[in-house]
């Protein structure tokens, strides 16, 4: 498990190590990442930000860290980072300012955003991933699917 934590301020995005920022008035947000959990990195990226923001933690004007800093810390490619931040950012959670960084918007994630369809799609992109990995394409994949059966 991969863990580090950052605390958002408007404007300043300050690597922190322990529990509080500088000025002990910002509660940092832990990532803490599990490469056996099955769950894409991206999402549980993606799941952590909307917690925090959710949970007050992370507040509309905050600062994230930026892509590569926090691929750095984390100790993952820094697609990764761009592909959460991406998608919070069409979900409307966050906003990128050119040159300036990525920020928490006003808008609040939806606690109930399509949950159920998340989780299939998360399973899917599991199950999609380890047939590519025993060579299975998308054809033989759908005959496949196509041809179950529960028995």
């Amino acid at each position: 498990m991969t863990s580090t934590a950052f605390a958002g301020k408007a404007g300043n995005a300050d690597k922190i190590a322990g529990a509080t920022a500088d000025s002990g008035s910002t509660i940092p947000v832990r990532f803490t990442l599990d490469m056996s959990d099955g769950v894409p990195i991206y999402r549980q990226i993606i799941r952590q930000i909307e917690h925090a923001v959710l949970a007050g933690r992370l507040r509309a004007g905050e600062r994230l860290p930026t892509i590569r800093s926090l691929a750095v810390e984390l100790k993952i490619n820094p697609n990764t980072i761009a592909k959460a931040y991406g998608e919070l950012e069409i979900r409307g959670i966050l906003t990128t300012q050119v040159g300036s960084g990525t920020y928490i918007s006003d808008k609040k994630p939806d606690p109930e955003d399509d949950s159920q369809e998340r989780k299939i799609r998360e399973v899917v992109g599991r199950f999609i991933e380890e047939m590519r990995e025993l060579g299975v394409g998308k054809k033989e994949l759908a005959e496949l699917v196509a041809a179950y059966k529960e028995t």
